[in-house]
């Protein structure tokens, strides 16, 4: 079977040293077995999504001469799939509105001792809307509250009924644990569905084969393996790639100001220089 990759950036800033590693990595690994090498933007967020920064995440793939195979794939285009998704889960009582703000968590978990955290470093949602009466959520849905869609973690792994697992490049079968994330968000009003949710659907539309990416996005997998039991999605194998760091042992990322690829061409970087510093 031929090997499809992707790189999925988001375009909520200008790509770094670290995206170049990630998208190197991706193409590489298709290019070496012959595989189609993908590029997806993950534009669900209005609020941080601009349409220079998917411009210029065009740009810089091009000056990295990493051609990527067929159309772009642009996540806002394709709202309708997943709103599809998020019914379905739904309609098999699986998803549950949540009208807790983030400030309601935050004092519910404070007033517990020992709150969990997932594995992303988020707090496990306590599970205050989980129990609600039908008739209560309808009357606070038609009072237009607010609330994001949660899946019910437990009662999905009930529906699955297996123990899951995910094959990892150089490690083989590992297990999951996705309820240490307790009922991820899968969506909300100002984002229409999740990363989790969006990511997993494009990558079984797409017949990605090989997901990779860095090794702090390697617990999420958890959860994907659960949507993708849910929704019979294929399973795809997964490679987690190291993460460059500054000189202070940081991740390189955008919040933190991260040289970006413009720049270091700007200052006379050779292309040379920087797929070497890019290099796994």
């Amino acid at each position: 079977m031929s090997i499809v990759t992707r790189f999925a950036p988001s375009p909520t800033g200008y790509l770094h040293l670290g995206h170049a590693a990630a998208a190197l990595f991706a193409w590489r690994q298709a290019r070496a077995a012959g595989g189609r090498f993908l590029l997806r933007l993950e534009d669900i967020d209005p609020t941080r999504c601009r349409p220079e920064y998917a411009a210029a995440i065009v740009e810089d793939l091009t000056w990295l001469g990493l051609p990527w195979d067929g159309e772009v794939r642009v996540q806002s285009a394709h709202l309708p799939e997943y709103r599809a998704v998020l019914d379905r889960l739904a309609a098999e009582g699986l998803l549950y509105p949540c009208f807790c703000t983030r400030a309601d968590i935050l004092r519910e978990v404070a007033d517990s001792a020992g709150a969990p955290h997932a594995p992303d470093g988020s707090l496990v949602y306590p599970g205050t809307c989980r129990g609600l009466a039908p008739a209560q959520r309808a009357n606070q849905i038609a009072a237009g509250e607010p609330f994001a869609l949660r899946l019910d973690m437990t009662a999905a792994l009930v529906r699955i009924g297996t123990a899951l697992t995910f094959h990892e490049a150089g490690a083989g079968r590992v297990a999951c644990h996705p309820v240490r994330f307790g009922d991820v968000v899968l969506g909300r009003k100002e984002t229409p569905a999740s990363y989790h949710l969006c990511v997993t659907h494009d990558d079984a539309r797409q017949g990605v084969t090989l997901v990779t990416r860095g090794k702090d996005l390697k617990p999420a997998t958890d959860v994907h393996r659960v949507l993708q039991a849910l929704m019979g999605w294929p399973e795809p194998a997964y490679a987690h790639h190291r993460l460059l760091r500054d000189a202070q042992g940081r991740r390189l990322a955008k919040r933190d100001r991260a040289t970006t690829l413009r720049d270091l061409r700007a200052a006379g970087v050779s292309l040379e220089e920087v797929l070497a510093q890019a290099a796994p």
